[in-house]
């Protein structure tokens, strides 16, 4: 019994003529006779009785033409488990990201690439103070939102998303009230920084030097954002971050206010250079559609 003989059994139930079922398969219909009755003879039954009008299936036909249909549909997921895996759409998907990412654009593309793609497994992976791109390099994740700045060489780079800075203060400090703080406002202040991040991707935070030339007040070091932020908190010194994380850790004891006269942060999708799999190229076309409404 051959798949083609199943589906020649299933356009003669709908087509209840084998001139009909014939034209419509592309076969002659002496061909599909032929080809009914070897079938009705290895199975040792009649299938269809034969009249004026065309073809009916008789009660062995009835029951051997359902069976027929199920053979045919899970043929059919068969084959669409093949293609998805042909087209990378099975599998896993590791995306890294430094604590809030690239904001909004990271958790949404996460989530419309999950609805794209419901058999692959996205697995978000988070980082702290400019790891991603070593991850990136060493393979714990496939493709990562990197702030920039970075060492990205050898890596496929496109800059999505973009957005002010802020600075952490703890509740009662002077500035906490204010609309805004020029960088050169903060100088006094002692100012949270790590030595787990390169020196350039420290310095780009910190504003090192300021515009007037002098350095900043390095205050205590930390390794994590929680860390960072209880440092805050309890008034042992300031920080500065991304606008998002404003909103992504908002705590009762921490005041969030807008940096005036600073570069924005710029966030890059990056996956190592000969490494875009289908899926990270199907996530990476999700990210750009994504970034486009939003710009």
């Amino acid at each position: 019994m051959e798949l083609r003989q199943l589906r020649y059994l299933v356009a003669i139930d709908e087509a209840g003529n084998l001139g009909r079922a014939a034209q419509g398969l592309y076969v002659s219909q002496p061909a599909l006779s032929y080809a009914l009755r070897n079938l009705e003879a290895e199975l040792g039954v009649r299938l269809f009785d034969r009249h004026a009008g065309g073809v009916t299936p008789t009660a062995a036909g009835r029951d051997v033409i359902a069976e027929a249909r199920r053979t045919l549909r899970q043929v059919e997921r068969v084959t669409a488990a093949a293609q998805r895996h042909r087209r990378g759409q099975t599998g896993v998907l590791r995306v890294g990201f430094e604590a809030s990412g690239a904001g909004e654009l990271t958790t949404r593309s996460r989530a419309e690439f999950a609805r794209r793609y419901p058999q692959v497994r996205v697995e978000p992976k988070r980082f702290d103070w400019g790891e991603e791109a070593a991850a990136l390099r060493d393979g714990r994740v496939d493709v990562a939102f990197v702030w920039l700045p970075a060492d990205l060489a050898g890596m496929h780079v496109e800059v999505v998303h973009a957005e002010g800075r802020v600075v952490g203060l703890p509740r009662g400090h002077r500035l906490a009230g204010r609309d805004g703080v020029s960088i050169l406002e903060t100088n006094d202040e002692p100012l949270l920084w790590t030595e787990r991040a390169p020196r350039e991707w420290v310095d780009w935070w910190a504003v090192n030097p300021r515009p007037d030339g002098s350095s900043p007040r390095w205050g205590p070091t930390n390794d994590n954002v929680e860390e960072m932020l209880e440092q805050v908190a309890e008034g042992t010194a300031i920080c500065f971050a991304p606008e998002s994380m404003a909103r992504y850790y908002a705590r009762p004891d921490l005041a969030w206010v807008p940096l005036t006269d600073v570069a924005p942060l710029r966030v890059a999708l990056a996956w190592p250079a000969g490494a875009d799999s289908p899926l990270v190229r199907g996530f990476a076309q999700v990210v750009r559609e994504l970034a486009g409404q939003s710009a």
